[in-house]
């Protein structure tokens, strides 16, 4: 089969490799799209939250197909559309243990969901990146259509945090330099996408100079976080899910205490997947804008690159459609 692997620190490949056997307790996944992340590019660049080792398969936003199963497997059938989570006890599926850039994969059952039928394999493969921002919002708590929310960023997390929020009925207004990821957020559901510039003046002809009910940072950018309490209104809620690890920005901390402000941090997206595909079919929402490029196992170095370059990429995706020899 066919395989991305990073063999050393800033060496990616496209091998042939043989397919992975299983255990009884396994299941052999065929994938059929894979989303490259930025964290991909971080591990590729030899940096993770945790440690691993080279050669690795990456790919931890996947969705694919169940092709074999091990023989105490009882949940899963052959031809059952599944996707996975990617944090797995200790181990983090795509990062210290090889992941889905495969053409077939080994996956333990209890990491795995069924995919609704009404969602594509591309949208399933952009549960993963939803998960976290739907996870975000339910620890913000109550979003709903009296609240006016602010999204500060248009990376893929903030335009799933878009696309769920205005499901959610919150007049959503999305922050981004970028025209592109404007119009990407204006086709997920939000009431208005605005440069950097334009948030103070919209938010004061949108509430009279109250601010927003709900100001979610997706950006990672110290100074874009430092700004999000001086967005927020009186009793606002401020929800960080952008990364940012040890830089720095000059924040009215003040704000806090004297805006009474409820301050949530969250990174994952633990125990949210069963809700999360409830979500997503019940509401239909279509992610599919999310993916601007799309690339074979062949070209999976071509996505890797594309991903390298967020000015024109929001999410490449790795299309496959391999089937068992035999």
């Amino acid at each position: 089969m066919k395989a991305l692997r990073y063999l050393k620190q800033d060496t990616p490949a496209v091998d042939e490799i043989p397919i992975p056997g299983i255990a009884e307790d396994e299941v052999l996944v065929a994938a059929r799209a894979v989303g490259v992340c930025h964290s991909d590019i971080d591990l590729l660049a030899g940096r993770y939250i945790i440690p691993f080792r080279y050669p690795i398969i990456p790919g931890h936003e996947w969705s694919g197909e169940v092709v074999r199963i091990g023989s105490r497997v009882t949940d899963f059938v052959v031809g059952d559309r599944v996707v996975g989570e990617c944090v797995i006890g200790d181990d983090h599926f795509g990062f210290s243990i090889s992941g889905a850039a495969a053409e077939f994969f080994v996956a333990k059952p209890e990491w795995l969901h069924k995919l609704p039928a009404s969602i594509s394999y591309t949208n399933g493969a952009l549960v993963e990146p939803f998960s976290v921002a739907f996870y975000a919002l339910m620890r913000v708590g109550n979003v709903n259509a009296s609240d006016i929310l602010v999204v500060l960023g248009a990376g893929p997390i903030g335009l799933a945090v878009t696309a769920a929020a205005a499901a959610l009925g919150a007049v959503t207004i999305v922050v981004e330099p970028s025209e592109e990821r404007r119009d990407a957020a204006m086709s997920l559901g939000a009431a208005h996408a605005v440069h950097p510039d334009g948030i103070v003046a919209l938010l004061e002809e949108r509430t009279g100079g109250r601010g927003a009910d709900v100001v979610v940072e997706a950006s990672g950018r110290p100074e874009v976080m430092a700004q999000a309490l001086e967005l927020a209104a009186f009793r606002g809620r401020v929800a960080y899910i952008g990364i940012d690890v040890g830089r720095e920005a000059p924040a009215k901390l003040g704000l806090i205490q004297s805006k009474e402000l409820k301050i949530t941090g969250s990174i994952g997206s633990p125990g949210a997947w069963p809700e999360t595909l409830r979500f997503l079919a019940n509401t239909g929402i279509d992610l599919s804008p999310l993916v601007t490029q799309r690339f074979t196992i062949d070209q999976a170095l071509e996505a890797l690159d594309a991903a390298h370059h967020p000015a024109t990429t929001i999410k490449a995706h790795i299309e496959l459609d391999a089937v068992l020899p035999g």
